[in-house]
């Protein structure tokens, strides 16, 4: 029988390590599963900080999780950034993506660290304002140094010495964990060797109505161009202020039990993406490897533009004609059609739509945002209000929309003001009403962010291009070795991989073959630097 080199070196690593490190492999000769290992890190990495009063010496348990399979003493560690949502949801990292990648060329050590206030790397049992105050930026890169100064490998050879900055610790991380990594090495250089930023999301907005421009300009066509018009239309009876019009429109969705225009909105959004969350596959989450990719955007755009839709629902089009001078609204019955079949079923009662019980599309609920249970969504909620902004927005009228112009900034700052009500300790902690503060997010440098060993890749295709090094409104053109723009890519889509790198798409192939040889210099030149470069950091 053949087998791969890449699968016989996997498995001779592997037999070298105990179970305790990772699980039993799969059919591809990589783990299936890794063991989940507590770090002791700080809740307050500044202590003096005004911003954190008042400043707790505590600690808490963060979890990690390490592939050692490629591992051969002298190789580096790569650390891959968590992000927002638990340790367990980037294992393909490890066992196929570019981890893997990366380890396999370099005989490195492969690290995933979960984000503090994720997965189960909690600082307080709840998510209480006052103790969501040390969820910053600032917070979490210092984790990333902390933990890369610190950190041991039971079981590995040497693997209570393979702290930065005697080891070289190179970072990944992918949209805000590839801000993450960017912000890691721009202030912690002399501790961590070098970090590749994909998709970063380096540069914050307080709106962004250009999350939706890559689909424009790239969807197709045909589709596109009914539901921007069905939008327009929509927004002509919102700002003529046609209450009955309305309501019809919102009955044809089957969401009239919707109260708040901007609900209505982002929920028929939401098979394109509605702001801030939605239940199904959009845009963002194509993908070039079928195992990943996720059709749904192609499945709702094919039922808009079915020639051969049945009559029944085709007869939907001329139903509201009389409220915009006899013109059809075509496409209007499968659009409504498609939000009916596959979102409203999300929700688990027709009776419950106007509410916000889970899976259902109401916001209109102060008690159900200020609930502080740990979760997710709230982490991610509380930094979006707080630092990151990119409130998904519409264009401006006479400019085509694809989501209506009901959102406005207003409507996702209610949510920050629900949920994040003042505590009796850190006043502080409290979201603006006026929208985050964008400085403590773009004092890395935003769309010039450098560093001389950071690579910035991303997207031609992604929605969040332009809050990245790429976006269009970057200040200078993008020229040298450490930045890769993937044409026609999506969210970071170099993350995935196939275990065969010469087997990849061109584009993607590409991509791994520059990111490959990133490291390798980098090595090279941390091999020609290391004797300058052992000693920590006072203050960490």
């Amino acid at each position: 029988m053949h087998v791969s080199s890449v699968l016989v070196t996997a498995v001779a690593a592997f037999a070298g390590f105990t179970a305790a490190q990772v699980g039993p492999l799969g059919e591809n000769g990589r783990p299936t599963n890794y063991t989940a290992y507590n770090f002791t890190q700080l809740i307050d990495h500044f202590p003096h900080s005004a911003r954190y009063k008042p400043n707790d010496n505590g600690t808490f348990t963060q979890r990690y999780f390490f592939d050692p399979t490629y591992y051969k003493p002298g190789g580096p560690v790569f650390l891959y950034i968590g992000g927002e949502t638990s340790g367990e949801s980037r294992f393909s990292n490890l066992q196929t993506g570019i981890v893997q990648i990366l380890m396999s060329a370099t005989n490195g050590l492969g690290v995933i660290l979960e984000n503090r206030y994720y997965g189960e790397s909690w600082p307080f049992e709840n998510s209480t304002t006052d103790n969501l105050r040390y969820l910053t930026n600032e917070q979490t890169i210092a984790d990333n140094a902390y933990f890369a100064q610190h950190a041991t490998f039971p079981n590995v050879p040497g693997g209570d010495n393979l702290t930065a900055p005697g080891t070289p610790w190179i970072l990944y991380g992918g949209s805000l964990a590839g801000a993450e990594t960017a912000f890691s090495v721009v202030q912690y250089g002399d501790i961590l060797w070098g970090g590749i930023a994909a998709s970063g999301v380096v540069h914050a907005v307080h709106g962004y109505p250009e999350w939706y421009n890559p689909i424009q300009e790239n969807g197709p066509q045909d589709c596109i161009t009914r539901i921007n018009k069905i939008i327009d239309k929509i927004d002509h009876l919102i700002l003529t202020n046609n209450t009955e019009a309305i309501q019809k429109v919102k009955e044809i969705f089957g969401l009239g039990a919707l109260s708040s225009l901007g609900d209505f909105a982002m929920t028929i959004a939401f098979p394109i993406g509605g702001p801030m969350n939605y239940p199904t596959y959009t845009w963002q989450e194509l993908n070039w490897y079928p195992a990943y990719d996720n059709p749904d955007f192609f499945d709702f755009c094919n039922n808009i533009t079915d020639l051969n839709a049945p009559a029944n629902i085709t007869a939907v089009d001329t139903q509201l004609s009389n409220y915009t001078n006899g013109s059809a609204w075509t496409g209007l019955g499968a659009y409504a059609n498609y939000v009916k079949e596959v979102i409203l079923p999300t929700c688990p009662s027709a009776d419950l739509i106007g509410t916000t019980t889970a899976g259902c599309f109401s916001t209109q609920n102060e008690t159900f945002y200020a609930d502080p249970t740990n979760s997710a969504a709230r982490s991610y909620l509380y930094s979006t209000c707080t630092e990151l902004g990119a409130y998904q927005l519409p264009q401006p009228y006479g400019t085509p929309s694809l989501l209506s112009r009901a959102i406005d900034l207003d409507y996702t700052q209610q949510w920050c003001t629900w949920a994040f009500p003042p505590g009796p300790l850190s006043p502080q902690a409290v979201p603006s009403p006026d929208g985050p503060d964008l400085t403590w997010y773009n004092k890395y440098g935003g769309f010039d962010i450098s560093a001389p060993r950071l690579a910035l890749i991303d997207g031609g295709s992604d929605v969040w291009r332009d809050v990245c090094y790429h976006g269009h409104n970057a200040s200078r053109p993008r020229h040298g070795e450490n930045q890769m723009l993937i044409t026609g890519a999506g969210h970071h889509w170099d993350s995935y991989g196939i275990l065969n790198v010469s087997a990849e798409p061109d584009f993607i192939r590409a991509a791994h073959e520059w990111e490959i040889r990133r490291v390798e210099t980098w090595l090279k030149e941390w091999d020609e630097t290391k004797g300058s470069r052992r000693t920590k950091r006072d203050e960490l």
